[in-house]
């Protein structure tokens, strides 16, 4: 791992967000010494002379104590307020004439100090204590071993335990340690201790109800062990005071080592083999980049990517998607299927994020049940260097505090952002994860292990995507001349969010997630269709009652832009479609999404033939970019588009996604399966179907329903090679 430049005793590591301080310094940068008096407390900076002169031992880095006016200032201002916002904080180095992070570093100490002493008070307390209930008790063995039988004058003898109380106490105990062990998993899943709580349960992901087929353990060809695991990120609280200094100094030494890596090219990047992608040369790597996090463990791949591009956002709106979980995980819903900040360390400085430092859980996905997702737990950190480049690095914490194997690890990965005239902005992107990728199915092992399942190449174009859409979105001069485009901005806005739940519902439905639990549906040969059921209670954008998923992955010997042209049109969508029961399909409304005519959200009618059924409206969202191919729709109540087209609030549509995921299968040349060069590349297809069998949440799901959802999913997949297969003929 890093090695940290620890300092003795209780002294602190902190980042000086100031330009002032090189990278260096940063990590050297020290507080205070505690002990008993106040005198000390919070009392040195890192500007003058310390008490370290006559130190024969070569001279550190030179200190000065804060004034006793300083201190006094800031000690009456901690009784009043321990917790000074930015504002107080600002106020108080202007009075007493020093920065704001020294005063917010004097005031993080001085409230460790201050825990530090109570904690210290109650051991001492708890020590009295025992040594009276010793006491206590040795005089007890004492006055029994004296007493005398007031019926005889004997010694008495002290009785055995009755089976009752000796039962009961094996009982207590055996409930005190569940209560302790469930407790502590409780701690670990919100992040803080549980102390004197009632007994806790894990949240537990949705259980499916018993089908009466298949197993529920682990499925063959998709490393069940995964599953039986346990959930990593259930696991992972946030970290402790201690771990603190030394995730600081990862985070920085994985900032210069994400710089690096996005600068340097040969010998340290080679070209592959077609000359288009950069290969990392790890015996190099290892040379520059000693120290690290440690080994490969065994067992485990390597895979390191870099990928540049020019994509249409600012550069601080980009860095401030980056640093926000939530916005960062809808903009790659396709990559993220989960995200959660534990802690922040520091919020940054100067009102923006320059300084930032998060630490984190995700849950990384390809959209199919063939590829097990990928569990981190990692710092973020990011920082404005001297040229105005903003970096954004992750760097995994499992060599900091050991937790459940962890069969994914993030050396420093994330972005380079430079700004660009127009509101544009310059990335370069890292991409570097060990990995065991046992458990990923045949089909998907060459897209996996050549990078471009979870690579830089995959989240450059996912952003260069999802940067247009939102352009598309804040879009005001929208042309009225072409017949169904919608140009009321707030019905676009609305539409558009919509689509997005609906897009993000699909993603994180149909991955392998440890939160899912599939059973494979036995008999249906290669192309296994897996199920899922979920209950679905009070949620207003999803109908209530018993959901069935089910997906399947199969390959294609037609390139992925065939497959989705073929796919989102309304034109042929009678060839697959079976719900639309032979109708007059026809788009209503669209909204374009980018450059590529494939990107657009469109509200299509499905006229059906059958005279007694009501016209039927689908929204759609199709999206595709050189790594991925979407397309995903839903039925919606008409009614409910109605509000949303006028600008009503899109949340309370409910919505069951259908769709497909369609990926390169990782033979073909880079870029070449996406075009219609002729290319031999395959596609990788993902069809997946969610119904609801029963409005009643707590019904029992039917066999019935289940054989009704297979047969649904394989006719789709039949009609859909049929089609491609006269196509390609």
């Amino acid at each position: 791992m890093f090695q940290p430049n620890m300092m003795e005793g209780h002294e602190f590591h902190h980042l000086d967000m100031t330009h002032n301080t090189s990278e260096g310094d940063m990590t050297r940068i020290r507080d205070e010494e505690f002990d008993s008096t106040n005198t000390k407390s919070g009392s040195e900076n890192q500007e003058g002379a310390s008490g370290d002169d006559q130190d024969p031992r070569p001279k550190k880095k030179r200190y000065h104590r804060h004034t006793q006016h300083q201190i006094q200032e800031m000690e009456a201002f901690f009784k009043e307020c321990p917790h000074p916002d930015d504002k107080q904080r600002k106020e108080l180095s202007r009075e007493l004439g020093l920065e704001p992070l020294q005063v917010k570093f004097w005031f993080q100490n001085k409230r460790t100090q201050m825990k530090t002493q109570h904690e210290r008070h109650e051991n001492t307390q708890l020590r009295n204590e025992n040594e009276k209930l010793r006491a206590d008790n040795m005089r007890y063995r004492e006055a029994l071993s004296n007493a005398s039988c007031p019926n005889c004058g004997g010694p008495t003898a002290i009785g055995e335990m009755s089976f009752d109380e000796h039962h009961l106490r094996l009982e207590n105990t055996r409930l005190r340690e569940e209560i302790d062990r469930i407790s502590a998993i409780a701690a670990r899943y919100v992040g803080k201790p549980v102390v004197n709580y009632p007994v806790l349960s894990p949240p537990m992901p949705p259980r499916p109800v018993d089908l009466g087929v298949g197993n529920f353990g682990g499925q063959p060809g998709l490393g069940g062990d995964i599953y039986e695991a346990g959930d990593l990120l259930r696991s992972i609280s946030a970290p402790t005071e201690a771990d603190k200094p030394m995730i600081i100094e990862l985070a920085v030494a994985a900032m210069e080592e994400l710089i690096r890596m996005a600068q340097m090219d040969e010998p340290l990047w080679m070209n592959s083999l077609d000359g288009i992608d950069a290969v990392l040369n790890e015996d190099e790597y290892i040379r520059i980049f000693p120290h690290g996090i440690g080994p490969k463990p065994t067992g485990f791949k390597c895979e390191a990517s870099r990928e540049s591009a020019v994509v249409i956002m600012n550069h601080i709106n980009l860095v401030e998607y980056l640093m926000d979980v939530n916005q960062w995980s809808t903009l790659f819903s396709g990559i993220v299927s989960r995200a959660l900040t534990l802690e922040v360390l520091s919020t940054g400085v100067a009102g923006n994020y320059n300084g930032a430092l998060q630490v984190m859980t995700a849950e990384f996905q390809l959209p199919t049940p063939l590829v097990p997702t990928r569990e981190s737990y990692y710092v973020r950190y990011c920082k404005q260097h001297a040229d105005g480049t903003w970096a954004v690095v992750d760097v995994s914490l499992d060599s900091i505090r050991p937790g459940p194997a962890a069969r994914c690890r993030r050396r420093p990965s994330g972005c380079l952002i430079q700004e660009m005239p127009n509101g544009y902005s310059k990335v370069t992107w890292v991409e570097h994860v060990e990995v065991d990728d046992r458990g990923v199915h045949n089909l998907y092992k060459h897209l996996v292990s050549s990078g471009h399942a979870f690579g830089a190449k995959r989240w450059v174009a996912t952003l260069n995507r999802q940067c247009e859409r939102l352009a598309s979105a804040m879009a005001t001069n929208i042309p009225a001349g072409d017949a169904g485009v919608i140009t009321n901005q707030e019905g676009r806005k609305s539409m558009m969010k919509l689509a997005e739940r609906m897009v993000i519902s699909f993603c994180a439905g149909v991955s392998a997630s440890t939160a899912h639990t599939w059973t494979t549906l036995s008999g249906t040969g290669a192309d296994d269709v897996r199920v899922m059921t979920r209950k679905s209670v009070d949620d207003p954008g999803r109908p209530p009652g018993i959901v069935l998923s089910a997906a399947t992955s199969f390959w294609l010997p037609v390139p992925p832009k065939r497959v989705f042209d073929f796919l989102r049109d309304e034109n042929t969508r009678n060839e697959w479609d079976i719900l639309s029961n032979g109708g007059v399909v026809q788009e209503m409304a669209h909204i374009a999404n980018g450059r590529d005519t494939g990107n657009c959200v469109s509200l299509i009618r499905v006229n059906s033939a059958n005279s007694s059924q009501s016209n039927m409206l689908i929204l759609q969202e199709s999206c595709t970019d050189q790594t991925a191919s979407f397309v995903i729709y839903a039925p919606v109540d008409i009614v409910a588009m109605n509000v949303v087209l006028n600008g009503g609030d899109p949340d309370y549509v409910a919505l069951l996604p259908s769709g497909f995921a369609i990926f390169p299968d990782g033979t073909a040349a880079h870029g070449v399966g996406m075009d219609e060069s002729g290319s031999t590349g395959g596609s990788l297809l993902t069809v997946a179907f969610q119904i609801l069998v029963d409005s009643v949440p707590t019904a029992k799901l039917s066999l019935g329903s289940v054989a009704t959802v297979n047969n649904l999913i394989a006719c789709t997949v039949e009609r859909i090679k049929a089609s491609l297969s006269c196509e390609s003929a």
